[in-house]
């Protein structure tokens, strides 16, 4: 998907097949603890182009885990399946789920658009240039990396913020800037359930 206009044509047709595909994925790896297998043979083409996905699992308005891919490598419905798989075997926040869980629980899928490098001179200059509400941003540095999704800015609504937070989700040291830091930014349209 290289555009925001192409991901949400996916999301409009392909919406609900991803969503039931992520929850075949999460009920098969709470049941089994492996991750399921996706057979292509019978996928629209779309959904056997590689794509770059997160999945976020939710409980009401609380936020289980999410886990994604900030490349497009692998098929967009086995990205999704093995996102959400993911999601219960490594994200940390995640607690141990039981098949009567799966019931209650909210799934949304992001799919990003390409990552854009951002040449930036300072955090100062990144801080002046983000889009709130529509920029997914990733920093990189040294072999640490972070990034926020754009659902992020409603909880991190300053720019400043944002960017520090980010900062230290990927280990960097909070105050300064280095200038060997790599910024790239990406948009997302999300697909929840319940909004079909």
């Amino acid at each position: 998907m290289s555009s925001p206009d192409a991901s949400s044509d996916v999301a409009r047709r392909f919406g609900p097949a991803l969503l039931s595909a992520a929850r075949a994925g999460l009920e098969h790896v709470v049941r089994s603890g492996g991750v399921l297998n996706v057979d292509l043979s019978e996928a629209a083409p779309e959904l056997r182009t590689p794509a770059a996905t997160f999945v976020s699992l939710h409980r009401g308005d609380e936020l289980l885990g999410c886990i994604g891919s900030l490349v497009p490598a692998r098929p967009l419905v086995i990205d999704v399946v093995e996102n959400a798989a993911a999601v219960v075997l490594r994200d940390p926040r995640c607690p141990v789920l039981l098949p009567r869980d799966v019931s209650s629980i909210r799934i949304d899928i992001s799919l990003l658009t390409p990552s854009e490098p951002m040449a930036v001179s300072s955090e100062e200059d990144l801080v002046s240039r983000l889009e709130p509400g529509i920029d997914g941003v990733t920093l990189e540095d040294r072999g640490r990396r972070g990034t926020f999704l754009p659902v992020v800015w409603e909880s991190i609504p300053d720019p400043a913020d944002f960017v520090h937070e980010l900062k230290r989700k990927a280990g960097l040291p909070e105050r300064g800037w280095s200038p060997s830091i790599r910024v790239s930014r990406y948009r997302t349209v999300t697909i929840a359930e319940g909004e079909e």
